[in-house]
């Protein structure tokens, strides 16, 4: 994975110590005729390194959207990697609404499930987010870490909930960033 945005943030992460999660438009077809790209998320280290690509699985195809017009659906759930924070797994948005991912990724590991989300709002969609969110915590006994996109047809409510299902951060409808301590030994409890 080249490109100016990624080595940029590649050397953010080594620079400042932090590991990055971030998600972008990869183009996968280069036919003009059938132009499509993945929604995917990269993990990078602390130390600046990519660990983990991983291409959205399920397009949301439903009320009115149509996703896999723009987009080509990944086939591969990435294994969780293991960083200074906790096991990380990934996945994106719609995702979440399949419970399986979740629990492969736990299963293989993650005590963390990281889901970057443009989630959209409409009726129950909030509801159905935060239910969804605590349901994947409690089920595998893991943290959930999702930010979600804000504003023009998004939902926002950015959440952090916590293996035993309790919302950690709910950032409603605000733009920001919040500090969260990962206590790992809570999903060894739970587990």
């Amino acid at each position: 994975m080249n490109g100016n945005f990624i080595s940029k943030l590649l050397n953010s992460a080594k620079k400042n110590k932090i590991n990055v999660i971030a998600t972008i438009y990869e183009i996968i077809n280069t036919n003009k005729q059938n132009h499509k790209v993945s929604d995917t998320a990269v993990l990078i280290s602390d130390r600046g390194k990519l660990e983990s690509v991983y291409r959205k699985i399920h397009l949301y195809d439903a009320l009115g959207f149509k996703e896999s017009k723009k987009l080509t659906a990944g086939n591969i759930i990435e294994r969780p990697i293991k960083t200074s924070v906790g096991t990380l797994g990934l996945l994106i948005c719609y995702d979440m609404r399949f419970p399986e991912i979740s629990r492969i990724l736990t299963v293989n590991g993650a005590s963390i499930l990281v889901s970057p989300s443009a989630w959209v709002s409409g009726i129950m969609k909030e509801e159905h987010w935060e239910i969804m969110l605590k349901a994947r915590a409690i089920e595998n006994g893991v943290y959930v870490i999702a930010p979600n996109q804000l504003g023009n047809i998004y939902s926002g409510r950015s959440m952090v909930i916590d293996p035993f299902g309790s919302t950690l951060v709910d950032m409603g409808n605000r733009e920001g960033m919040e500090l969260v301590d990962i206590d790992n030994s809570r999903v060894d409890t739970i587990r």
